[in-house]
């Protein structure tokens, strides 16, 4: 059994995987060290479980697409006396099995035994079906 814990989290606006990659690197030149992050105003609790090999799975169009190993979980104060929790991300992205979500708000713990499996780097470039179509197969097990 796996020790580590993952986050899911809804990609608010983002169309594709492409258009996440995208966005991440117009933010990337905010970082000294050059890795994406999402800035989220919840601390998470389990950071030693999440430390340990954990990622983040991205939910794209209700479905889940993607997903990031995480490097570490950063304090960010914005001098407004928030406590603020940037995520920082390896710039890699994972395609995985598609996998239907419904939404929610913030992030969530995702169960390494709940997660969809990464597609093999074959089958990542392959064109991304229309949103519709792939949520259609997810739902009946076919994606």
């Amino acid at each position: 059994m796996a020790k580590h814990v993952n986050l899911i989290k809804l990609s608010v606006g983002t169309e594709s995987v492409a258009d996440l990659a995208a966005w991440q690197k117009t933010r990337q030149a905010l970082a000294a060290d050059g890795n994406p992050r999402h800035v989220t105003r919840m601390f998470p609790k389990r950071v030693d479980e999440i430390l340990d090999g954990g990622s983040i799975y991205w939910v794209i169009k209700g479905i889940i697409q993607c997903r990031q190993r995480i490097l570490s979980l950063d304090e960010v104060d914005r001098g407004d006396g928030i406590r603020r929790c940037a995520i920082v991300l390896d710039p890699e992205l994972h395609h995985t099995a598609a996998s239907p979500r419904r939404p929610f708000q913030g992030w969530r713990y995702l169960k390494p035994e709940d997660t969809p499996p990464d597609l093999s780097t074959k089958r990542a470039n392959d064109d991304a079906l229309p949103a519709d179509l792939s949520q259609a197969l997810a739902d009946i097990g076919v994606l």
